[in-house]
């Protein structure tokens, strides 16, 4: 319906225009456009623009009306005609319903990269969760997306690691020792035996300068290229460990750019000769180089950005410009996921990259703190943390129960499969659901619920929809239709609302509002179960094939939309 032109005096394209569309139905039709941006090109006012355009607006089989009324041309489409191109849409489309076509440059998408150093805590997997959800909303609106973890093997973390596991253990520090005996388990973890001592190490090392030294010589040595052989090692089954967890939410990767492979090919020293020739380069007296970033709007504390250590080693923030210059170097976007804790890292990237004349920056998505209602921030380092392997454990307990409640009948091969998908569900949509920049409080009575906002209420719906259709022998298309039999203001509603998902998932591309498809994604199920209750669908007569169709294309849409969350539909709960 929006096409290029111009009309009145404006020129009009389709990226001009649908951003500013407001697509809130009200009283006077169920698309607004506002025109108070172009009133001044077309040199009238907004209120005589506006009448105008609704003037010259086209006829169309699919518009009952077009008026103005103030500043905005209202629409009211034909709710027959919606009707018959929706459903048309998404039966014909199928998985690809709300898909754009493939098209536009390459784009970047980093998540999670958390330190090799032992088990995600729920605090970490958010960035996960956001980030494969991103990349999965990409990808559907047709963008070539790779997405990339980077695995901080060079730093002092992962040397505490290898420093605590290259000595014997009977020679282990007395309160690093008592921190983990008795508590390592038979066939554990890789993550979590090889990280159970990290939380101990770095308590240690506070106290202990003796320690430290020792640790600091054990950089150099990784980043000299004599790397321990158990170093690598010790990461890479950590790391494996690690993904794991995540395959459970259903979180994988395309790359794994390792940070020792841009020292090792000279990508770091590359940056050294670019930051030392900048104006704002310092070398200090015991031989460290800096970039004074006084002019860059940083923090007073945070101006002094030293790069190169008086030793010759590289400090993390020149391992990250290597890896954006790189980054760069392959990708049209760029876009790292981030917690609110590295947003003055951010910053001081940037700088960086300004100094040595970079054009081109990474857009960032910073999220916010997870905590639980005990309250408190979890660190790994200080221990105070909730594994998300002991959360996911939980949540399968408890899912069980819950499904054990509803189902006594089902196997327990269906039962853990159903526990699981319930699970892992719930966790990813009570994070999802939540936009970013604002915190999440982990709530069991929240995340598990089969009604209201939840994951366990989604799949529900999806299976409450497979039952409507499995009764009705229709689960296979076919699914024909009369649009003028769908006219009920609750069937006119979720009709209404399934037109919305495609333009949902280009927003959601566009923006990186990964919680608008959660958001879109409750809506639909919520309409659906009104719809469910207020209408028969199998017991009615004339309607019978139209309202199984309209189930169809709920159950269409709604599964595409788990997909984008990484949801699991069920077929039955």
């Amino acid at each position: 319906m929006v096409a290029a032109g111009q009309t009145c005096g404006v020129a009009f394209t389709r990226e001009a225009i649908v951003p500013q569309l407001s697509l809130d139905e009200g009283v006077e039709g169920e698309v607004a456009f506002p025109c108070h941006r172009v009133a001044a090109a077309a040199k009238r006012s907004a209120l005589e623009l506006a009448t105008a355009l609704a003037a010259a607006f086209p006829p169309s089989p699919l518009l009952r009306s077009v008026s103005a009324k103030g500043a905005y041309v209202n629409v009211r489409v034909d709710p027959e005609s919606l009707t018959r191109s929706t459903l048309e849409l998404v039966l014909s489309r199928g998985n690809r319903y709300g898909h754009g076509e493939p098209a536009g440059p390459p784009v970047a998408v980093e998540h999670t990269s958390a330190n090799p150093t032992g088990p995600f805590h729920i605090g970490r997997v958010r960035n996960g969760i956001i980030g494969d959800t991103l990349a999965r909303v990409l990808r559907a609106s047709g963008t070539p997306v790779t997405t990339q973890y980077y695995v901080d093997d060079m730093g002092r973390q992962a040397a505490m690691v290898t420093w605590i596991w290259s000595k014997p253990r009977e020679s282990w520090p007395e309160p690093i020792r008592k921190a983990v005996e008795g508590e390592e388990a038979p066939e554990e973890k890789p993550d979590r035996h090889w990280g159970r001592p990290y939380p101990a190490v770095s308590a240690y090392l506070k106290e202990h300068e003796d320690a430290r030294e020792e640790v600091s010589l054990l950089v150099q040595q990784i980043e000299s290229g004599e790397v321990p052989q158990e170093h690598r090692k010790l990461a890479e089954s950590i790391l494996k460990g690690m993904l794991e967890s995540l395959a459970r939410l259903k979180i994988t990767f395309d790359e794994f750019v390792w940070e020792s492979e841009l020292v090792r090919d000279g990508s770091v020293n590359r940056v050294f000769e670019r930051l030392r020739a900048c104006p704002h380069a310092i070398q200090e007296t015991n031989g460290a180089w800096a970039i004074d970033a006084s002019s860059y709007g940083l923090p007073k504390e945070s101006t002094h950005l030293v790069f190169q250590r008086g030793d010759g080693t590289s400090l993390y923030i020149a391992r990250d410009v290597a890896y954006h210059l790189a980054k760069f170097a392959r990708f049209a976007r760029v876009l790292d996921v981030l917690g609110q804790d590295h947003q003055l890292h951010a910053r001081c990237l940037n700088a960086l990259l300004e100094e040595i004349g970079e054009s081109r920056r990474p857009e960032f998505v910073i999220y916010q703190d997870i905590t639980v209602p005990e309250g408190g921030r979890m660190s790994t380092r200080g221990g105070s943390a909730v594994w998300l392997d002991h959360l996911l454990a939980e949540a399968v307990d408890r899912a069980r129960a819950e499904v054990l409640a509803r189902r006594e009948d089902l196997a327990d091969s269906d039962v853990d499969r159903i526990a699981e998908a319930v699970a892992t569900g719930a966790v990813r949509y009570h994070i999802v659901r939540a936009a970013p920049d604002k915190p999440v409080v982990f709530r069991w009575e929240d995340a598990l619920s089969f009604e209201g906002r939840s994951g366990p209420f989604l799949q529900y719906s999806f299976a409450r929809a497979s039952g409507v259709l499995r009764k009705g022998e229709a689960l296979q298309p076919p699914y024909p239709f009369d649009a003028a039999r769908l006219s009920h203001p609750d069937e006119a509603t979720l009709i209404r609302i399934i037109s919305r998902f495609p333009r949902t998932v280009a927003y959601a591309a566009r923006t990186g509002h990964v919680h608008a498809v959660a958001g879109y994604a409750h809506e639909l199920a919520d309409q659906f179960n009104r719809f469910y209750h207020a209408v028969p669908v199998l017991r009615s007569t004339e309607e019978r094939s139209s309202r199984i169709a309209l189930v169809a294309a709920m159950r269409q849409t709604l599964g595409n939309a788990l997909d984008l969350l990484g949801i699991s539909p069920l077929e039955a709960m």
